[in-house]
């Protein structure tokens, strides 16, 4: 059986399902409720997933510091924040990134490419710097990051929980391979339109036959916003 993490993809995104504008800014129109929620689902986690495109919209990744929540962490034994693991096959990551000064673990899943590119930054005297804690060099013949083999990967690692946090080119690459267990999606009560605009799931898309189906675990409103927590149905021939 194909061993790796449970896969949650955590995203708001607008009533027309766009997670940013056409402009990619950082996708900051969710409440305090869905902030809080977001915060909840990647205390739950060993490990956050997200690309270096998501990186470089908002510049920082999200901390847990609800008192709550990390006294819950200690309890289960585990680090007061997960392992922040930053997906890029070129590595091509601003060093100076207020990421790399947040008190988080991180680790970059890249390509030999990526990781040749990232030496440079590996290796510094400045005590003030930090960059990434691990590399992670999986990749196919083609020299594509092998999601397949780095999710089997990170259970080497003790991480048995993964959210992913976009972007959509992310999450398509993942649903095309049957890593997605379940989403979180918040509906966000504005409108944000643009044919380009990125949406939760990217890439080249699914035929109606055969687009994944989903089954609706949960739906809840909180003022102007509905929080819809979804499984993803296995495919025949699923490797689960």
């Amino acid at each position: 059986m194909f061993n790796r993490p449970h896969t949650t993809v955590v995203l708001a995104m607008s009533a027309d399902g766009k997670i940013a504008d056409v402009m990619r800014s950082p996708a900051r129109f969710g409440s305090q409720t869905d902030k809080l929620h977001l915060e909840s689902q990647i205390a739950c986690t060993d490990a956050v997933l997200f690309g270096a495109g998501t990186l470089r919209a908002y510049n920082t990744t999200l901390t847990i510091s609800h008192p709550k929540l990390l006294q819950q962490r200690k309890q289960r034994g585990q680090t007061p924040q997960p392992i922040h693991i930053v997906v890029s096959k070129s590595a091509q990551i601003n060093p100076e990134s207020r990421f790399f000064f947040q008190p988080v673990p991180r680790w970059l899943l890249t390509s030999s490419v990526g990781a040749d590119v990232w030496k440079q930054y590996q290796v510094t005297d400045d005590s003030s710097k930090t960059t990434f804690d691990k590399i992670l060099v999986l990749e196919t013949q083609e020299g594509k990051i092998d999601l397949v083999q780095a999710l089997t990967h990170l259970t080497t690692f003790g991480i048995a929980h993964l959210a992913v946090l976009g972007g959509g080119v992310l999450v398509a690459g993942m649903m095309e391979l049957d890593l997605i267990d379940e989403l979180w999606l918040t509906i966000c009560p504005l409108i944000l339109g643009g044919v380009t605009a990125p949406t939760p799931v990217e890439g080249q898309g699914f035929s109606s036959q055969l687009a994944p189906r989903l089954e609706l675990l949960a739906i809840n409103q909180v003022g102007q916003e509905v929080f819809l927590n979804y499984r993803v149905r296995k495919r025949q021939g699923s490797r689960e």
